[in-house]
């Protein structure tokens, strides 16, 4: 039998040859080879183990797992829709908007003056309050050059000096503030400048400590001049009777008579020229020197005026009256907001906020900047009303004007501030049920409704009536009663990550 083994191999479980067994032997004979075998061997149990520890790595990442994973693979299966809650609370809808705090009546104080003896122009001599400070009626605002400004309570403005003799609505004002003060008017008419109206002005300025300035700057010489007159015509009149009674001449007696008659009508003329000269004498309340204001509480909201300057231009600023928040609406949301709603006004510097209620809304719309403006004479200048406007609209923006007065006063350094103010256009009549408004669809049936959710994504259509609607709610009242109730689920629209793994649903 032919032997099929190539040359030079040794077959399988044959000896190998004589000279290949002692050529793999070591010099140190049979003791270095075994050493060599022993090495061989460690070499393989290592790789072995290695093979075996990665087998079983592997077979072990099938059966452990995290408990974040675990977590994820009970969670169901990401919803296709979104969800939301239906509540149960009261809902109100609001109306936001940027307002200013303001008194009924703002007032800028200019007063003029003819200036002090030897001054070349009027100067201020003393500033008598300072911004923040509370004005009652009768104080002493400032000094002109030695003479007084004060604030009297009344509306109309000063256009004229008021002075003994005169007559109108001006001097009623007067004499009503002046008898509030205590200084009554006497006999004299409402409206009429009398001896009563002069007695109460000397006592006035006297109270403030000064001196009122006369009507007739002669020093008394009409007076005196008139009662001169009435002197000399009675005892000319006199003489004539005495002329006329001690003459027995007929002819003489006619004369006589004509010159008594003559001498009595004279004194008559004197005695009126005298009557006219007392009545424009006396006290008088110059233009310069009275400011007055509608409402009190006032206060001084900017003092300019400084003593040793010129009295130019306006002195100080007064607002009168309760301080009320203002703002415009627009076209918008004038519909939304009347008359005795609920309104927040916030302070955002401070955080504090005050409730109050709209007292008014313009029917007619106007601009911010235009506001009503008028005169106190030369002792005040522009009577303004302050406004506020909405956030969106800027200076000289078109919007209807809304008054909002506080259920308290509020403090005098918000005057002329802006705040936030929040009117509550509507709300429910306690609580009720809610959703958000895009849980709420019509469907082609004319049937207003919710779909409702549950756990195993089941969904129901409920009938439901709305209601109120604001802050992005609206009251819901189901057709059958108990179809819907507070923490059920309804669905508000799709989950655009449903498909793509990454759901936005919330429970």
């Amino acid at each position: 039998m032919a032997d099929d083994t190539p040359a030079g191999t040794t077959p399988a479980g044959a000896e190998p040859p004589a000279e290949v067994a002692d050529s793999s032997r070591t010099p140190g004979g049979d003791a270095g080879g075994a050493r060599m075998n022993r090495r061989r061997f460690w070499v393989a149990a290592l790789v072995a183990g290695a093979v075996a520890l990665t087998g079983a790595g592997v077979a072990a990442t099938a059966f452990i797992r995290s408990p974040a994973q675990v977590a994820a693979d009970a969670e169901p299966p990401p919803q296709d829709v979104l969800i939301a809650r239906v509540e149960n609370r009261v809902l109100a809808e609001t109306v936001v908007l940027r307002g200013t705090v303001a008194a009924g009546q703002s007032i800028q104080v200019a007063p003029v003056s003819a200036g002090g003896e030897g001054a070349a122009a009027p100067v201020i001599t003393k500033v008598s309050v300072k911004s923040g400070d509370a004005v009652r009626s009768g104080k002493v605002l400032l000094e002109i050059s030695g003479r007084p400004v004060f604030v009297l309570r009344g509306s109309l403005p000063v256009y004229r000096d008021l002075k003994p003799g005169a007559t109108g609505d001006d001097v009623k004002q007067l004499q009503d503030a002046l008898d509030a003060l205590g200084h009554g008017r006497g006999g004299d008419e409402r409206g009429t400048f009398g001896p009563g109206t002069k007695n109460a002005v000397e006592e006035f300025y006297s109270s403030i400590g000064y001196d009122p300035k006369p009507a007739v700057d002669d020093d008394g010489a009409a007076v005196d001049g008139a009662k001169t007159a009435v002197t000399g015509a009675e005892r000319a009149l006199v003489d004539a009777r005495d002329a006329l009674a001690t003459n027995t001449d007929d002819k003489q007696k006619k004369t006589l008579k004509k010159a008594r008659d003559r001498a009595a009508e004279d004194l008559d003329t004197a005695r009126e020229a005298l009557v006219k000269a007392e009545a424009a004498a006396g006290p008088m309340v110059p233009a310069a020197e009275v400011v007055f204001v509608r409402a009190f509480p006032a206060r001084v909201a900017t003092v300019t005026a400084r003593p040793g300057a010129q009295a130019s231009g306006t002195a100080m600023t007064l607002s009168s009256g309760k301080l009320m928040a203002q703002g415009y609406l627009q076209e918008h949301q004038k519909g939304m907001i009347r008359a005795g709603q609920k309104v927040r006004i916030l302070d955002e510097g401070t955080g504090r906020e005050t409730a109050g209620k709209v007292v008014s809304v313009s029917d007619t719309p106007s601009q911010q900047q235009d506001q009503q403006s008028g005169t106190q004479g030369s002792g005040s200048g522009g009577d303004t009303n302050g406004g506020g406007a909405d956030g969106a609209q800027g200076n000289g923006a078109v919007g209807y004007l809304v008054t909002v007065d506080p259920a308290r006063e509020l403090p005098s350094g918000l005057a002329g501030q802006e705040v936030r103010l929040t009117v509550e256009a509507a709300s429910t009549d306690g609580k009720a049920l809610v959703v958000p408004v895009t849980a709420v669809s019509a469907g082609v049936d004319g049937k207003t409704v919710v779909t409702t959710v549950d756990g195993t994504g089941r969904q129901q259509r409920i009938e439901v009536r709305t209601g109120t609607t604001g802050d992005g709610f609206v009251e819901v009242v189901p057709l059958t009663r108990g179809a819907l109730e507070e923490g059920d689920e309804v669905v508000t629209g799709v989950n655009p990550g449903a498909a793509s793994g990454n759901p936005q649903g919330s429970p």
